[in-house]
């Protein structure tokens, strides 16, 4: 790695599963390959002159497997994580968005953040020269989805033309991102959940736009059977998200014909694999038998939080004139 010549490279930010190109998504899944097989091979934060070695990492929600993954990742690629923890920030309330943007992005090189409204990270994105990276909001969880195509990809190879089908509440971040990074992906998504718990059309719009420039599509239904057969990847997450734990005895009702357990699988292809981004709650949103059985991809999906933010953390950086990835082709000014 060498320093970066400086130059007017716009910063990169990645807020939604769409903020990557095809390309540029296949391109940080294959950095993400690399960084698996030598983790420590690639260093944007180490002390070498080439930019700030702290990593801020705000959380307004409780975490563990993204807390563990972000501040792994900075540390094995040379850096500090800074752990803003919920409470402990003035973000939103004694200090607008905006400003904490402009103060932040003096002192630390990438800015991730785990937050309710989508709106929270454009405003911080639009107001900083560093990279901000969406950890988690009400929207989108697009972190979890690069981790989720890894696995799959490991398992599998080629993403390409796979179908990926996704049950439960289809109303969430989690059916959104799937939908957004699977037709990213060239993959056929299919979203399956009840009446009034579907993507928005604005969600599904773009995806279908997506959808037209890789070979991938879409389909939204409320027939999980339809949305299961022939599949090649199977999808859930719980039924019951933060904020959402009054509604929990109404949900476990509305959302059962949409379990991933045995009698789901055996619509999907025999070699169909299962992800579950985690938490999960054996017996509801899937069976004990799936999640801890031979197709089940989930333990290899929970690891790659690691490896994909890795990659995702410094390919921004690289894209943004902050940093040089060896192998990554140049941006801008770059030597």
């Amino acid at each position: 790695m060498t320093s970066p010549a400086t130059s007017s490279v716009k910063t990169r930010h990645f807020l939604k599963d769409t903020d990557l190109s095809p390309a540029e998504q296949a391109e940080v899944l294959d950095l993400a390959v690399r960084l698996k097989a030598a983790p420590y091979s690639v260093q944007p934060f180490a002390a070498d002159g080439s930019g700030r070695q702290t990593v801020a990492i705000i959380f307004d929600k409780t975490s563990t497997r993204t807390r563990v993954s972000f501040a792994t990742g900075v540390a094995d690629m040379g850096g500090n994580a800074l752990i803003i923890n919920p409470g402990e920030a003035q973000i939103g309330h004694k200090e607008s968005v905006e400003d904490t943007a402009k103060v932040l992005e003096r002192m630390v090189s990438t800015i991730v953040w785990r937050t309710g409204a989508h709106s929270g990270l454009v405003a911080m994105a639009e107001n900083s020269k560093v990279p901000v990276i969406n950890a988690l909001c009400d929207d989108y969880h697009p972190c979890q989805l690069l981790a989720d195509l890894l696995a799959v990809k490991e398992h599998k190879g080629e993403l390409q033309g796979l179908t990926m089908a996704y049950l439960g509440d289809a109303a969430n971040n989690m059916a959104n991102s799937y939908l957004l990074a699977g037709v990213t992906a060239g993959m056929h998504v299919r979203i399956a959940g009840p009446e009034g718990y579907l993507p928005s059309d604005g969600i599904v719009a773009v995806a279908q736009e997506r959808a037209a420039e890789t070979g991938g599509s879409v389909l939204i239904t409320t027939d999980a059977a339809e949305a299961l057969t022939g599949a090649d990847v199977v999808a859930t997450d719980t039924w019951v998200s933060m904020g959402q734990e009054a509604e929990k005895e109404a949900r476990l009702q509305l959302f059962r014909k949409y379990s991933v357990d045995e009698a789901a699988m055996a619509h999907a292809a025999d070699d169909a694999v299962v992800l579950h981004c985690l938490p999960a709650y054996r017996g509801y949103e899937i069976s004990a038998g799936v999640i801890d059985g031979p197709q089940s991809i989930v333990w290899d999906e929970a690891e790659n939080r690691l490896h994909a933010q890795k990659a995702l953390m410094a390919w921004l950086m690289h894209q943004s004139g902050l940093a040089v990835v060896e192998g990554l082709p140049p941006v801008g000014g770059q030597a």
